[in-house]
């Protein structure tokens, strides 16, 4: 009996595949319990929560993706001491040369991980040949801290921000559980300054922060997962079985889906970061009221829209090098982006189709059609509910 008690133990304590542990389960909160009990004997020990929050964190990624938190661990490591190299050297050559090897590292991993089928499958596919993918598992959350630990880096390389002497520190950053599956990507210059502080949970932090847990609990795991299990995805495994108007409304239903899924996930680690003290910025902001597709994306998961804009498409040259250029390098950022959101050509397509449709209303805003007396002769609050409906079945056609 003891024997069987040991074992079933192990099994909650363990990585399980089949049961990867997520904010909405019952083993995350009965653990998040304890967890709150001992952060609070904590609170006044500043390396000691430090510590505990850090290796809960590990924890929690290794119930979340098993070993692969060893992953997480040598992003960590050379990132933390390549900042710190960064910051010393004196010649600008060095400095780009070290930014390389950061890059090439965590590019490199996540290349390895997430794209190793997709570059092989198109390599065979060109030669016309067979292709058998190789058994390679992606890591949860490797894409969110690698995005995060290149931000760390590159703004040390800026001048930014100045690295963090402690080892503990960076590594309570890189891991801190609350946004590391699923982001929001939180950058260094917002979170740092943070750990500095004595954390701090106002009476208005802690009804947030609960507020934002339940709503997400109702987003993600009643209207997401409900919407999803009966009634999109029997559209869509079957949809031929259907009318066009009932395959429309499951496009619909897929927009509520992974809007409410995705966001659902973004509030609870807001509200979870707030019950600890720590405030993240806001990740989705009400996007299907956009009224144009530029508007969509400062609405819809903030912080990788801004990532991409800050490390991608102002290095690429943002709009200072022409018009033509500045249409290639937003193309080019969205084309990344639909990459960064899956490993296979459809996410190529959607990230290449909302390119051209933020394209074309950089071109349409360019020629000042807002401007014309037809324009001028219809309200703006109708112009803008044409423009919410607009934009948003552009969002559910990609």
């Amino acid at each position: 009996m003891n024997s069987e008690l040991w074992n079933n133990l192990l099994s909650i304590v363990r990585f399980n595949s089949a049961e990867p542990m997520l904010f909405n389960s019952g083993l995350f909160l009965i653990l998040f319990t304890g967890f709150m009990a001992v952060y609070g004997l904590l609170y006044n020990k500043n390396f000691g929560r430090i510590l505990f929050v850090t290796l809960f964190s590990y924890y929690f990624y290794y119930k979340s993706s098993g070993n692969f938190f060893l992953i997480l661990l040598l992003v960590f490591i050379t990132d933390f001491y390549i900042g710190k190299q960064i910051y010393r050297e004196e010649k600008t050559r060095r400095k780009k040369f070290l930014v390389g090897v950061t890059l090439a590292v965590d590019l490199g991993l996540l290349l390895y991980f997430k794209y190793t089928n997709l570059l092989a499958e198109t390599f065979h596919n060109i030669l016309n040949k067979p292709f058998d993918p190789f058994d390679i598992i992606l890591p949860v959350g490797i894409s969110f801290f690698i995005f995060q630990s290149i931000s760390y880096v590159v703004d040390i390389y800026r001048g930014k921000i100045t690295p963090l002497d402690s080892w503990f520190d960076y590594n309570f950053y890189l891991s801190f559980f609350p946004q590391l599956v699923a982001g929001p990507i939180v950058r260094a210059r917002d979170f740092i300054p943070q750990i500095k502080q004595k954390p701090f949970v106002s009476q208005a932090m802690f009804g947030t922060g609960i507020f934002l847990i339940a709503t997400g609990l109702i987003k993600k795991a009643v209207i997401s997962d409900y919407i999803s299990i009966n009634f999109v995805d029997r559209i869509f495994d079957n949809p031929s079985l259907y009318s066009g108007l009932e395959n429309l409304i499951g496009v619909y239903g897929y927009a509520i889906q992974i809007y409410c899924d995705f966001s659902g996930y973004s509030d609870m680690a807001i509200g979870l970061a707030l019950l600890l003290g720590f405030k993240f910025n806001r990740n989705f902001d009400s996007p299907y009221k956009s009224a144009n597709i530029s508007e969509f994306w400062r609405r819809w998961h903030i912080s990788l829209s801004s990532w991409l804009r800050d490390y991608l498409y102002i290095p690429l040259g943002e709009s200072r090098k022409g018009k033509i250029r500045t249409y290639i390098n937003l193309l080019a950022t969205m084309s990344l982006g639909g990459l960064w959101h899956g490993a296979s050509l459809r996410f190529l397509l959607w990230g290449t189709i909302h390119g051209v449709a933020l394209v074309f209303h950089k071109f349409s805003r360019s020629l000042n059609i807002s401007d014309n007396r037809v324009m001028n002769a219809i309200p703006s609050g109708i112009r803008r509910i044409f423009g919410i409906i607009i934009t948003f079945h552009i969002v559910c056609l990609c």
